[in-house]
């Protein structure tokens, strides 16, 4: 079954790596959807640091993925392959996928595929699926953050940062988080953040050791790597763990694991894009258990920096690379501001 879908529609392309001014509208054929699939009308498409990388020639699409960019999606279902259940044509949906959600239609397989919750409009909705199952899956899954433990995530501002901080909270933590300008670390601290910690002015290991009286964080979510490994150990409790998401500073680092050996600590890290289906289908049934109640009371919300229109994901490419961004960047298609 399926609603009236084109033929083509309007995509962006990376017809070379390069810069944000690479990224080129182009005209390609619609896709209908496999068995286990839906098709959606794309309304708001999160724009993700990984998808920065991807345009830079860093981060290619996992084997069988569309070149097209994207990893999350919010719209309207458009038409269900054979075997879909749970999911109808008209749904207010939205969705995490491998890629092409920069485009006017996206696939997407049908367990990772989500209700929108009450009172959120398009645009927010295009702004949860990455940063909140990367949240989840990592955060609470991998790191086992409990009620009651002291966390730090760095880079407070961002996409990854505003969802950590807010289900963080949520769940009974003690947060610290750093950002790299005061207005930033005001951001964080009306998210919740207990203690916020301007990294180009102050050390946030001494900070960290002083708002948890030398006892250190039980947890750390890092996307810095290079000189911050170290730093994160210093930083942590004894038994504490480290989550790593990414290496923005540099993915090689000379280290002394003797501090890591002495405390005990676990070091351990993931990416998202690669995993099956399987594995996001159980990040999606443990998000509407434990965290689409929050979104549909208001007690955690996405956090939009800047809108841009589809055909000009260069200019928000240019956005996000300006570092100057609290929350989530996102592409609109249509009438996207519709709740």
């Amino acid at each position: 079954m399926s609603m009236n879908v084109p033929e083509r529609m309007t995509a962006i392309a990376i017809p070379e790596p390069g810069g944000p001014e690479v990224l080129v509208p182009e005209i390609v054929p619609v896709v209908g959807p496999a068995s286990d699939e839906v098709l959606i009308r794309v309304e708001a498409a999160g724009v993700n640091r990984p998808d920065v990388f991807q345009r830079m020639g860093n981060y290619p699409p996992p084997k069988g993925v569309t070149p097209i960019p994207g990893l999350e999606v919010a719209g309207t279902i458009a038409a269900v392959g054979p075997e879909v259940t749970g999911h109808a044509v008209g749904d207010r949906v939205m969705a995490l996928v491998p890629g092409g959600g920069y485009a006017e239609y996206c696939l997407a397989a049908a367990p990772n595929v989500l209700p929108i919750p009450v009172g959120l409009s398009m645009v927010e909705a295009g702004a949860i699926p990455e940063t909140y199952f990367t949240v989840w899956s990592n955060v609470f899954d991998r790191g086992r953050l409990k009620s009651g433990e002291r966390f730090l995530v760095h880079g407070g501002t961002s996409g990854i940062g505003t969802t950590a901080i807010q289900l963080a909270k949520a769940f009974g933590a003690f947060v610290v988080t750093t950002a790299g300008s005061d207005e930033k670390l005001a951001a964080c601290r009306a998210l919740g953040a207990d203690a916020t910690i301007n990294y180009r002015t102050t050390d946030f290991v001494t900070v960290v050791k002083e708002v948890t009286d030398g006892h250190g964080v039980d947890l750390i979510l890092d996307m810095v790597g290079g000189s911050y490994v170290e730093r994160n150990w210093a930083a942590a409790a004894v038994e504490g763990r480290i989550v790593q998401i990414a290496v923005l500073e540099g993915a090689s680092e000379q280290v002394d694991f003797r501090r890591l050996m002495m405390k005990r600590l676990t070091h351990t890290g993931s990416t998202l894009r690669a995993r099956d289906v399987a594995f996001k289908a159980d990040v999606a049934a443990s998000l509407r258990a434990n965290v689409w109640p929050l979104l549909s009371e208001g007690k955690a919300r996405p956090v939009i920096d800047s809108t841009f229109p589809l055909a000009e994901a260069s200019a928000a490419h240019r956005r996000m690379e300006s570092s100057g961004h609290v929350g989530k960047i996102v592409l609109t298609v249509g009438d996207a501001h519709a709740a």
